[in-house]
């Protein structure tokens, strides 16, 4: 199976999903628009996922390459491929679905707990009924059509959703390791103006270890969920 991922910025990886790809027998490649580097045929993926970054989908003018990523993550969906937005990755499959996606009332950046729905559907993945998640955004969008929402928080209302049976779009970070909170605290500090919903660095980087542990293992249970079968 051949997993891609598109790479916005260099400090947002794919964190703890990489090595689950690795572990699951997935050949695994990227796309790095940073970099200018172009697009895959969409025939030759079989499991796509959309990382974060720190602009907005609106931000053709500056990043053209947004454009072509999202007809290729509407073209992915129209196949029925699995597809995973994180973040960012999120508001582009929204915005290749025809939802706006704008600035939030309030940025969310630090741990916060995010409150799931059992839409008693058991082709709709389920999120536990409270979990503390890691978060780095400050744009939203409203739901695409015909998309279930999975999950809220206190500052954000669409903090998760799935269409159909294999997309997925997350606004928080199940990925994150300590390494890659301390990546986007170096390169994204700016952000960390105190406001009710944004933590500090000291904030962010004492949770411990079981916190980064039970993010990733919920991951892993979502990218066994859309995984192709």
């Amino acid at each position: 199976m051949r997993a891609h991922y598109l790479q916005h910025v260099p400090f947002e990886g794919l964190g703890s999903i990489e090595p689950w790809l690795v572990e699951n027998g997935f050949t695994v490649n990227a796309t790095r628009l940073f970099a200018g580097e172009k697009l895959p045929a969409a025939e030759g993926v079989d499991f796509l996922i959309v990382m974060g970054g720190p602009m907005s989908v609106n931000d053709e003018q500056q990043h053209p390459w947004l454009v072509a990523e999202k007809n290729f993550i509407g073209e992915m969906v129209a196949m029925g491929r699995p597809v995973l937005g994180i973040c960012l990755g999120a508001q582009l499959i929204a915005s290749a679905m025809g939802a706006p996606v704008y600035q939030n009332p309030r940025k969310e950046i630090g741990w916060f707990p995010v409150r799931g729905f059992s839409p008693g559907d058991n082709n709709v993945f389920s999120f536990p009924p409270s979990t503390t998640v890691f978060h780095w955004h400050g744009e939203t969008f409203d739901l695409p059509s015909g998309a279930t929402l999975l999950a809220e928080s206190d500052a954000c209302r669409n903090q998760a959703f799935q269409i159909g049976p294999s997309v997925i779009g997350l606004q928080f970070h199940l990925e994150t390791t300590r390494q890659s909170a301390e990546a986007m605290i170096e390169n994204c500090a700016s952000e960390l103006v105190p406001a009710p919903y944004v933590q500090s660095s000291e904030e962010i980087l004492v949770a411990s270890p079981e916190r980064y542990r039970a993010i990733n293992a919920l991951m892993a249970d979502i990218l066994s969920y859309l995984s192709p079968r």
